[in-house]
């Protein structure tokens, strides 16, 4: 491998480490970039994903303050997360990449309108059913977490963006507690694809280039975590948005999973 692509790789991987402990949709970077190298669409997905799950190794050490108080949500969500990934690295092997293209820019753009309306939406939800812990809630948040951990161990991209729209309307707790746990369950999805992949498309990993992207993104990750708890409500809900939309004209544009 030439130094440049050795070079491109860290530097993408360090990229999108930041931006999934900040936001999601890191995979919008290394994704492009693995096939502007040349590598097979498969090959680069499976490898990608893999190497992503250092990054959020030091996401969640970033983000362990805002953690504290929330292990039982933990403990009740990462199941599902894992039972959600599981589907979908299954489906990835059996089904192509591109299968999901004509949705996931609705799926982003509906996660959008989640993230914005979010504050609004909590409070009428309050008012209307002051018990913040209702079997309707819990069920939603189940049902959401689970489908976004079966997009995340299909493809992936902009899975941050989903679960936090989708965790910022059904919990009551602020946005960076809800990046906090959204960086626990996606990579407890990225880890499980990664476990599955190794187990039964070893031959698909470049191992090469899954072990640049996870230094990348390793390092990557801690400085997201340093980033993004410094960032105001407003300002971290405007960056998801931002990113969310970028990722929609990505994903339109072909860009990803061609």
């Amino acid at each position: 491998m030439p130094w440049y692509e050795v070079v491109a790789l860290l530097a993408a991987g360090m990229a999108a480490g930041t931006i999934n402990t900040i936001v999601g949709s890191g995979t919008l970077i290394t994704f492009p970039t693995l096939l502007f190298f040349g590598f097979p669409p498969l090959v680069a997905n499976v490898s990608n994903t893999v190497g992503l799950v250092a990054g959020g190794l030091t996401g969640i050490h970033g983000y362990r303050a805002e953690l504290v108080g929330q292990r039982l949500t933990v403990r009740r969500l990462a199941p599902v997360s894992f039972l959600g990934a599981l589907t979908g690295a299954m489906l990835l092997l059996k089904l192509p990449a591109s299968a999901f293209d004509a949705i996931v820019p609705f799926l982003i753009a509906a996660a959008l309108l989640l993230v914005l309306l979010g504050p609004r939406l909590q409070s009428w939800a309050t008012t209307r059913h002051p018990d913040h812990d209702s079997l309707g809630r819990r069920l939603l948040l189940t049902v959401g977490v689970f489908g976004t951990g079966v997009y995340g161990g299909y493809f992936g991209a902009a899975q941050g963006v989903l679960m936090v729209g989708i965790m910022s309307v059904l919990m009551t707790i602020s946005l960076q507690r809800v990046n906090a746990l959204k960086n626990v369950l996606s990579t407890v999805v990225n880890a499980v694809a990664a476990a599955v992949f190794m187990l039964v498309a070893w031959e698909r990993i470049n191992w090469s280039v899954a072990g640049l992207i996870a230094a990348g993104a390793l390092a990557g990750g801690y400085v997201g975590a340093r980033v993004g708890r410094r960032l105001s409500p407003g300002l971290l809900r405007g960056l998801i948005v931002l990113i969310g939309i970028l990722a929609i004209a990505k994903i339109i544009a072909g860009g990803v999973s061609a």
